[in-house]
């Protein structure tokens, strides 16, 4: 790798640290067959690379995380909204009723465990319920000592985190009511896509490595013709394996949630941003040619 600005390079290794920035080494490092004539990632360089730019797409992705983290706050807002509507038409503090839950939620796998999913979920929301310093939660526990949130304040409290398996707990008419508000999604579909999009909110968190990196919790994918802004994912090779899966999807409910948005163009306008520097690209990350003339995008 070659170094023109030491003093430059040493100035960022102290401000990002080693680790963190070398996780944007990787597409530059050469590969070396193995024994078994695999490859692995050798700790030599490809030709031509340049500190700088391993540097440039640190902050390209630091803009690219900033973006997602826009989009996963607006769809999971949305998302507690409509749980909140779906299950508290059936009573106030529906959260804690196992007969309007999914059963598989609120059963215990191993009949020699008391403790289901269920009650796992509640127990957590009730810790955040006590210690929360929200505003709204500090006046109900003032105003209601000893009583349970109805579900439309609990909700409040729940990021993906926690709203994901609750969600996926949800009796299977009540996802559907959520799904119709995104479009008439298969409830699969949703569960699966918050899920996934919780993991990649919690990567977005921590401030780590979002580009090209491998998705944990790959979201289903519609079948071909079911959402036709999606068809063309399904014309792709390990699709939901990548990033920009996640993107698509994002954008698809966001039409959905405010179809005003100009999320789209700024993704569109940060795209085209991105690093020129050899032995990287962007469909790297499972960006179509001309996705961005796409229907989805437009």
């Amino acid at each position: 790798m070659a170094v023109p600005d030491v003093p430059k390079a040493e100035e960022y290794l102290q401000q990002i640290g080693y680790y963190r920035l070398s996780a944007y080494w990787y597409p530059f490092r050469k590969l070396v067959q193995q024994q078994d004539n695999s490859f692995a990632l050798g700790n030599a360089f490809k030709a031509g690379t340049q500190f700088k730019h391993s540097t440039d797409l640190y902050a390209f992705d630091k803009g690219l995380r900033l973006l997602v983290l826009d989009a996963i706050e607006r769809i999971e807002i949305s998302v507690r909204t409509e749980v909140a509507l779906s299950i508290g038409r059936h009573d106030p503090r529906a959260q804690c009723e196992p007969a309007l839950l999914d059963k598989r939620f609120t059963t215990a796998k191993n009949p020699a465990f008391v403790d289901s999913m269920h009650t796992g979920w509640l127990r957590k929301l009730d810790k955040r319920a006590a210690t929360s310093k929200e505003e709204f939660a500090v006046h109900f526990r003032t105003k209601n000592p000893g009583e349970t949130m109805p579900v439309w304040i609990a909700v409040e409290l729940l990021d993906f985190g926690p709203l994901s398996p609750f969600l996926s707990g949800m009796r299977y008419s009540d996802v559907q009511a959520i799904s119709a508000s995104y479009g008439g999604l298969r409830p699969l579909l949703i569960k699966s896509w918050t899920r996934s999009l919780s993991g990649i909110r919690n990567v977005c968190a921590h401030h780590s490595r979002h580009w090209n990196k491998p998705l944990v919790d790959q979201p289903a994918l519609p079948n071909h013709g079911e959402i036709p802004d999606l068809d063309h994912l399904s014309q792709m090779a390990g699709a939901n394996r990548r990033l920009y899966a996640a993107l698509a999807i994002m954008r698809l409910l966001l039409k959905q949630i405010n179809p005003r948005t100009n999320w789209a163009d700024r993704l569109k306008t940060h795209m085209a941003q991105f690093p020129t520097a050899p032995n990287i690209k962007i469909g790297h990350a499972g960006f179509p040619a001309n996705w961005a003339a796409l229907p989805l995008w437009n």
